[in-house]
């Protein structure tokens, strides 16, 4: 997938992250975390369902569901002491709703590396976000092949 090809809206949170200087993509990935949505009510009832992500070091979880449409919507939980962690998660909850199947399965595995926040969080940070991203469409694959 070429940067053109890129889902707008993802392009568009990357040009936002770009954009800034460094030390002020961190405060865009906190305003990020504080824009995580919640849970739909069926999930916050079934935690079973979630999926938790190892690679993490703060509790993270994901869902991800197929409507009738097939557009996909990303669920995700982390705790508020969390920011970082949270706002990855709310880049991808964002990024991903209302792409279809194949489009999330085209976004570039390193996208998380590409919004420019390599200098300012840890390598382990970055690869967490890679893992949510990894296993959204490991999950979207097995529900394909279901």
């Amino acid at each position: 997938m070429t940067e053109q090809q890129l889902p707008a809206q993802l392009a568009e949170i990357r040009e936002d992250f770009l954009a800034l200087e460094q030390r002020d993509r961190l405060q865009l990935l906190l305003e990020f975390s504080n824009e995580l949505p919640e849970l739909p009510e069926r999930y916050r009832d079934h935690p079973d369902l979630l999926e938790r992500v190892e690679e993490c070091q703060a509790p993270v979880f994901i869902f991800v569901e197929v409507d009738d449409a097939e557009t996909v919507h990303l669920y995700a939980t982390a705790p508020p002491e969390a920011p970082t962690t949270r706002g990855f998660a709310s880049i991808l909850a964002h990024g991903l709703d209302g792409l279809n199947v194949a489009e999330v399965l085209a976004i570039p595995d390193d996208y998380p590396q590409s919004i420019g926040l390599t200098e300012a969080v840890s390598p382990l940070r970055i690869r967490g976000m890679t893992a949510m991203l990894g296993r959204t469409k490991r999950q979207l694959r097995a529900r394909a092949a279901a």
